[in-house]
């Protein structure tokens, strides 16, 4: 691996564990864990973390906070040259929206099967999108894995046990 190529890979795990901080927050509050933070390489410009159920807003997934509160900050709907990480494969309306700000790059921790739309059932033709990002996958893959199948098996472990409960 080139130093270039171990930089990068340094800062992206560096940031990735910023948005699995984020995840973590959703998930104490009882949301999906997922996590999102944008940089510019130097500075953390925006987090956001799910909480749709919170703020009853379908759109309020972590991508999509973490983009408004960067747009804000910079007084811009654009977000050139930017850097996104977050810690699931984005949906189909995060990816349109990360896709609309012109984010640069785009680093997501692992895959989502039932509704991502990077690689995963949802897949976006991405070649003919009117911006194209660069995507790296896989970063902190293991701990963005975890966090999020240990939040599905508690719900299931719990509606398990409720079911039984009322039998």
């Amino acid at each position: 691996m080139s130093k270039t190529n171990l930089n990068w890979k340094k800062q992206d795990e560096k940031y990735m564990q910023l948005a699995l901080a984020e995840a973590r927050k959703a998930r104490e509050k009882g949301e999906v864990p997922v996590g999102a933070v944008i940089t510019d390489g130097r500075k953390v410009l925006a987090r956001g973390h799910n909480c749709p159920i919170k703020n009853n807003d379908p759109t309020a997934h972590a991508e999509i906070v973490a983009l408004r509160k960067a747009a804000r900050k910079l007084k811009n709907y654009r977000l050139p040259g930017l850097t996104m990480y977050v810690t699931v494969e984005p949906c189909p309306m995060c990816l349109g929206a990360i896709i609309q700000a012109r984010i640069k790059r785009l680093i997501y921790g692992t895959a989502d099967p039932k509704a991502g739309a990077v690689v995963s059932s949802l897949k976006f033709d991405l070649k003919k999108a009117n911006h194209h990002l660069e995507i790296v996958a896989g970063v902190c893959q293991e701990e963005c894995q975890k966090i999020i199948s240990d939040f599905f098996r508690e719900k299931r472990k719990v509606q398990v046990e409720k079911n039984h409960i009322l039998k």
